[in-house]
């Protein structure tokens, strides 16, 4: 299991957009693999959707922090925390397939909690009714607070 002391995060630059690529395509390879596509296709309809959500978030989350998650200075997922008035709300937090499972998401996701706590605020995150992270949210805490077609609000604190 990954101690505290080995994560941390640091600012996305633009020589990480290869692997911010990989961590996007990696949440969806499941759906993908439904589709009778060629990988060609797949690779350039995950391109384009990869490119939508950038330029989504810059536009609605002018505030929030990009930031590459590295365990002992290697890159192996990102957050992208948006902080408001409101809540800590977590756009987005994605570790490599080959990283999951290792603690990382769990020593960030704590990180962000005590930030908010700190703040007196909430943490707040979508998550797709048929994602395994649902897991990891309920097990730090997190409770739904309502489901809206395919997501699930939850929140801490």
């Amino acid at each position: 299991m990954i101690q505290t002391n080995e994560i941390t995060l640091r600012p996305v630059t633009a020589e990480d957009d290869d692997l911010l690529l990989r961590l996007y395509a990696s949440t969806r390879e499941a759906e993908l693999a439904q589709v009778p596509w060629t990988q060609e296709q797949k690779n350039a309809f995950v391109k384009m959707q990869f490119t939508a959500q950038k330029q989504h978030y810059k536009a609605t989350h002018s505030n929030a922090a990009h930031q590459i998650i590295c365990c002992n200075a290697e890159p192996v997922g990102r957050l992208y925390l948006s902080p408001t008035d409101e809540a800590f709300h977590i756009l987005d937090i994605t570790v490599l397939p080959e990283r999951r499972n290792s603690g990382a998401g769990s020593v960030v996701l704590r990180k962000v909690m005590d930030e908010a706590q700190a703040a007196q605020k909430p943490v707040t995150i979508y998550v797709e009714t048929f994602n395994p992270s649902q897991r990891l949210f309920e097990r730090l805490g997190f409770q739904v607070v309502r489901t809206e077609g395919l997501h699930s609000l939850f929140m801490f604190g």
